[in-house]
């Protein structure tokens, strides 16, 4: 049971709340942000006092009571597992981290001539790519160790990495990904390639451990994005995410809108290949 992260993870989803999300009225004079403590407690079944020792480091370990509180701060299913793990309990495995891709999505791909697409783990790992997704983002073949995973490139590399998203979209993108890293550390724990990569960003870079404290736990992808290339540069496509069943990989696809300047810089790059990456 990990007492402090515990407590800092219930504090900060309490305050994330208001009144209104969870079905009850707004009242008068709230001097603080969120939910009180006293109303989690209610919609959790348990009393103020058993949940105020939790949230100031000293009450006992959860068992019963995870599913009460998942359900009271309305926790996603990465965060509702993140909550099982910090309690010293274990949760669903939902994720197992490999570099093995599922036959269905290799098939899947090897459709898929005319649009970038490519295949990627919890730890934003390109584990295969087709050449149209060669010609966007890049060959991710030749990398290796912990800048595999595209969200130590972000922090750790960042010049390098985040020139292909327009600046004004960089604070999304850092968000969304130290949530994604959440997730996949809830699962993997502390002492995997997941926990390397904290450890290593915690060193490097304080907008990573800014954000790695506000405890924002998700897997998501952007439905619409733009990429800017070296040589064409913006492109506007939309992001089409297909899930393994498990959840450990995701079949990501980029499209433009048929007959837009997006669609033929696309077909442009279909045709130059990967010469000018």
């Amino acid at each position: 049971m990990d007492r402090d992260a515990l407590a800092d993870f219930l504090l900060r989803r309490r305050e994330a709340l208001r009144p209104a999300d969870v079905g009850l009225p707004e009242g008068p004079r709230r001097r603080t942000a969120g939910l009180r403590r006293e109303e989690v407690a209610q919609l959790a079944t348990m009393s103020t006092d058993y949940y105020t020792r939790l949230e100031q480091r000293r009450g006992p370990q959860p068992s019963a009571q995870i599913l009460a509180l998942a359900r009271a701060l309305r926790l996603s299913s990465d965060e509702r597992d993140y909550l099982y793990r910090l309690s010293g309990l274990s949760a669903p495995d939902r994720t197992v981290v490999t570099d093995y891709v599922r036959p269905g999505i290799l098939r899947v791909l090897d459709r898929l001539h005319d649009t970038p697409a490519f295949v990627v783990s919890p730890l934003d790992e390109v584990l295969v790519q087709n050449d149209a997704s060669r010609a966007l983002i890049g060959d991710a073949s030749a990398l290796t160790g912990l800048d595999r995973s595209g969200i130590h490139r972000w922090f750790a590399r960042p010049d390098e990495e985040r020139r292909r998203y327009r600046e004004v979209d960089h604070p999304r993108q850092s968000r969304a990904l130290v949530a994604a890293l959440r997730a996949a550390y809830g699962t993997m724990g502390a002492r995997s390639r997941a926990g390397e990569i904290v450890a290593d960003l915690s060193e490097r870079s304080p907008e990573f451990v800014q954000l790695w404290a506000a405890h924002e736990v998700a897997r998501r992808f952007e439905q619409h994005k733009v990429i800017v290339h070296p040589e064409l540069g913006e492109i506007e496509v939309d992001c089409q995410a297909l899930f393994t069943e498990d959840e450990s990989q995701a079949l990501i696809v980029l499209t433009a809108q048929p007959g837009s300047e997006a669609a033929g810089k696309l077909e442009f790059l279909r045709v130059l290949g990967t010469q000018s990456v």
